[in-house]
């Protein structure tokens, strides 16, 4: 099967990252380790894609994002970003949404899930 990335994954990708933030908070490079093993290494994401849909989702107030504080870790700072209650009901509404979208799809091409 082939990657799934770019195209197949505009207009998913906010809500695949508020899955991702579901399972807890975590840094950008975690959420995209999180959505590649969910994908089972057919998800392909690139950090050039997934940064500015977290700060859209943050200024959405759909996610929170606060600079880490552990002095003790070396390498640069990183942003730990968690789900709001809102991005938790945003996250609902899109899974409804999505199994429509697949619903509709599926019954168009003839597939049944």
């Amino acid at each position: 099967m082939a990657n799934i990335g770019g195209d197949a994954l505009r207009g998913h990708l906010e809500s695949l990252v508020l899955s991702a933030l579901r399972r807890g908070e975590a840094h950008g490079f975690e959420i995209l380790h999180r959505l590649e093993d969910a994908g089972s290494g057919l998800l392909r994401l690139k950090e050039g894609s997934l940064y500015p849909a977290l700060y859209r989702l943050e200024a959405a107030k759909l996610i929170h994002g606060q600079w880490e504080t552990d002095s003790s870790r070396r390498g640069a700072r990183r942003r730990i970003y968690r789900l709001t209650q809102k991005g938790h009901r945003r996250l609902d509404e899109a899974r409804g949404e999505f199994r429509q979208f697949a619903s509709v799809i599926g019954g168009i091409l003839g597939v049944t899930a």
